[in-house]
Order: C-alpha cells, then structure tokens, then sequence
C-alpha cells in the first residue's frame, strides 16, 4: 500500500515506520510512505505557509498556493488515490472505511495546522474528510499516524498471524473478546476452564459469547448495525443470563 503525507513536520509521521507493525511492513515493503512538505512548494524566499484569516480573528490558516502545488505534485505519482483532510469536521473513521482504503492501495492524508486551512482548497481537492474522535489535537499528524497504524494491520501479510486482524475489535462489527495467556492462575484468578480443554469449537463459541456480551455491556450501539443470527442471538442471551 502506498501512503502519501503532506505536512508541516514529516519527521514527526516518518516516526511512526519506526518500529513495530507499520516499520516491519515498510521493511518488507508492503507499506510505502512517503511525506510531502509544504514548505518546499512556497513561493516566496522566506517559505511562507500560513496567513491571517478573512473576517480577523484569532491564529493563522494554511495559505492555498503551497498547498495546491504540493497536491498537485503528489497526484502525478499517486493520481488514483483519496485524498483525505484530517479534520474534526470529518466523519468519525471506522474499521470498515480503513479496510476500503487499504483495497483501493493508496491515499493521501492532508494535515492541517494552525486554525485549519482555507475552504476553498477543500472543496476544489479534497475528497473525503476524517476524524478521529470528538476532540481537537493540535494538527492532522497524528491522527494520520493513527490511520497509517490501523490501515496497516490489514494489509496481507503485515501481522505475525494471517487470523490476527480478523478478531480485532471492530473487524466485524463489534467488539473484541477476552483473552488470557500464562500462568495459569494470578492473583486468584483462574484461566476459563474452556480455553484449556483443547475443544476448539467450544473455544471459538466461548470467544464469540464474550465479544458479543461485551459489545453488549460497553457498546450496545452497535448492536444496532449488526444483524444476528441465531445462533448469536442464543449466545448473547447466554451471557445476559450468565452477567447481565
């Protein structure tokens, strides 16, 4: 997958090939990243990015022209891909869009700094906006980072195990279940007797059960984008019997 950045700080996005998921996939080059600067494409000696806002105000906003140009010369290597603005405007990105953009093969993330960057750039090159959360950080860094990180873990062949991805929270749709690994015991508490007893259907039902239940208690809405089957439906009662 290629993933194209433009930004005020590329070394601060280049850290996140560093080490880890995303710097092993980039090492077997399944990831290619590439940052793009802004700054680079100024116009003037003194590399301006940034101007005073229309209507006054306070903070400065992202001129268009060093913006544009830099755009411009990331699409003549990457001319399919999405071009998205990292913003709080943007719709809340979910597993489901990031797994899209990772079977497309490419996108654009365009970071934002200061008070934001002029209207009129996004509305003539942007394609999608995103948003990570409800809450405002100081540029698109690093919520680029946090896509970059999460798009990663599903391309084919990024994780130590092919299943890995797939029973992460959210891959379908709810949350991930419990899980346990050695000793045995800790501090008084046992290990589930079912996940020792090597009966992998059991296993796999029991693992089912507890993200269900727990999509349940901390999450129930989305329950309400998930269609269950019936067998689901018995085992979510199950555990609203067992815990509820």
């Amino acid at each position: 997958m290629r993933v194209d950045v433009i930004t005020l700080f590329p070394e601060l996005v280049k850290a996140v090939v560093g080490c880890g998921v995303v710097g092993r996939a980039a090492d077997q080059g399944l990831l290619e990243l590439n940052c793009w600067n802004p700054r680079d494409y100024a116009s003037d000696r003194h590399r301006t990015v940034d101007d005073r806002p229309y209507g006054g105000g306070p903070g400065m906003l992202m001129k268009v022209q060093p913006l544009q140009d830099t755009i411009q010369a990331v699409r003549q290597n990457s001319r399919k891909a999405t071009l998205v603005y990292l913003s709080p405007q943007g719709i809340l990105v979910k597993q489901d869009r990031l797994a899209q953009q990772v079977e497309q093969g490419s996108v654009i993330f365009l970071c934002g700094r200061y008070e934001g960057i002029d209207e009129r750039l996004i509305q003539q090159e942007v394609d999608e906006e995103w948003s990570i959360g409800d809450y405002v950080i100081s540029g698109g860094e690093l919520a680029a980072m946090v896509c970059i990180d999460a798009m990663t873990r599903l391309i084919p062949g990024a994780l130590g195990h092919e299943q890995s991805a797939l029973q992460d929270s959210f891959s379908e749709g709810m949350l991930d279940c419990t899980h346990y690994t050695r000793p045995e015991e800790f501090q008084g508490i046992k290990v589930p007797e079912v996940l020792m007893n090597g009966n992998h259907q059991e296993i796999q039902n029991w693992r089912e059960k507890q993200s269900l239940g727990r999509t349940w208690q901390r999450r129930p809405d989305l329950l309400e984008h998930i269609v269950l089957d019936d067998r689901q439906q018995a085992l979510l009662k199950e555990y609203i019997d067992e815990f509820g």
